[in-house]
């Protein structure tokens, strides 16, 4: 088979469905041999994809921005141009138009739920509904992160459970525990205390950041709590809101903004936080409470969507992340608690096993060949 994959959203920095894009074909490359491959790159990873196999392997310039009348047209035309006997659509985001056989990964629903602040205009959230809902229906088969994913497409978008296939996102064994020497520099390059919680991610309102930092408020009242709170990630002008919170309640010598921090700084920092707190609303998977365990790092969750599912409710500590109090609570609670710190540290350890990028991409590469042997038959 001759196999495409939009990986338009491929990124050196490896988050989100960057890392899912760089860790499918990595791992589809080293177990599938019969099959040759259609990278689309946008043009800033284009020329650092590099190719062993000419034969195996094809890298084609895709730069057409997600949402964007180029993504419907030109992007289409170069699709075409390829010839692919199956597609796969690593997001909901696809040609309209396109008419040969394609396979969709859906991360989440989370513009359903949580429209956020960007791209709100009415054209926009029609061009949304229209293409979310076109090519869930008419793709040959979807690929949903999680069990909550599949229930969202099932509940929302009325699409039929067996035409749906759950695939677990994996941890990379880059993420481990470290020696103190690496928890000590970390801290002294941040300028941290030797105690902090701390949060990785985007800012935006399905993450509640802003509810984080009000329970972290609540947790240094009377001096119960004397450490930092340590967010990573890029300041967003859209989500003020974050760092109006952080003014407000006077925590600016405590909360820390450390930016986009590089991979092997996240990873210190996992293991140097006391624990790792994952309060958003809404995931369609979660993999930052997965390195953090794997790190070795006691982790406190939110109870919604998709998060104990990926969790394992006996590894973390969970709460009602709209209810502050619950919240601060728990998070108090896991600080203190040196023995349920022990028991979700190993437990943690545990669960990171089911979790594995080269199963991901075995089990992808089983739905491609089911939807191109179910074409075979119809023909």
């Amino acid at each position: 088979m001759k196999i495409g994959i939009d990986a338009r959203m491929y990124s050196s920095r490896f988050t989100g469905i960057g890392r899912y894009n760089h860790e499918l074909i990595k791992n589809l490359l080293k177990i599938d041999q019969t099959n040759q491959y259609v990278v689309f790159l946008n043009k800033n990873e284009f020329p650092k994809f590099k190719i062993r196999d000419t034969q195996k392997v094809k890298k084609v310039l895709a730069d057409c921005k997600h949402y964007s009348w180029k993504e419907q047209t030109e992007f289409l035309k170069i699709l075409n141009k390829e010839k692919l006997d199956l597609m796969h659509f690593t997001h909901f985001n696809a040609p309209i138009f396109y008419k040969k056989p394609f396979v969709m990964t859906i991360h989440d629903l989370t513009l359903s739920f949580f429209p956020g602040k960007k791209m709100t205009s009415f054209i926009h959230r029609m061009a949304y509904q229209l293409t979310i809902r076109s090519n869930t229906k008419r793709a040959k088969h979807i690929i949903a992160v999680s069990k909550n994913t599949k229930k969202d497409l099932t509940s929302l978008l009325k699409i039929r459970p067996e035409k749906i296939t759950v695939i677990y996102e994996g941890t990379d064994p880059k993420f481990k525990t470290l020696s103190e020497k690496h928890k000590k520099q970390v801290i002294q390059k941040y300028g941290l205390s030797n105690s902090f919680l701390l949060y990785t991610g985007v800012w935006r309102n399905h993450k509640n950041v802003v509810g984080l930092i009000k329970a972290f408020a609540r947790l240094r009242q009377d001096k119960k709590y004397k450490g930092d709170l340590v967010i990573t990630g890029k300041r967003d002008k859209a989500y003020n809101e974050v760092a109006e919170t952080v003014n407000k309640l006077n925590l600016k010598e405590n909360v820390k903004f450390v930016g986009l921090v590089p991979e092997n700084d996240l990873i210190s920092l996992y293991n140097a936080a006391s624990v790792y707190v994952f309060p958003s609303f809404y995931e369609g998977f979660g993999l930052p409470p997965l390195e953090a365990m794997a790190c070795g790092t006691p982790v406190a969750a939110s109870n919604t969507s998709c998060i104990p599912e990926v969790c394992g409710k006996e590894n973390a500590i969970f709460f009602n992340p709209y209810d502050l109090e619950e919240m601060t609570k728990k998070i108090s609670k896991l600080l203190k608690d040196k023995q349920l710190q022990g028991k979700l540290v190993q437990n943690g350890f545990k669960r990171i096993q089911d979790f594995s990028w080269e199963k991901m991409a075995k089990e992808t590469l089983e739905v491609y060949n089911k939807s191109i042997a179910s074409l075979e038959r119809r023909a």
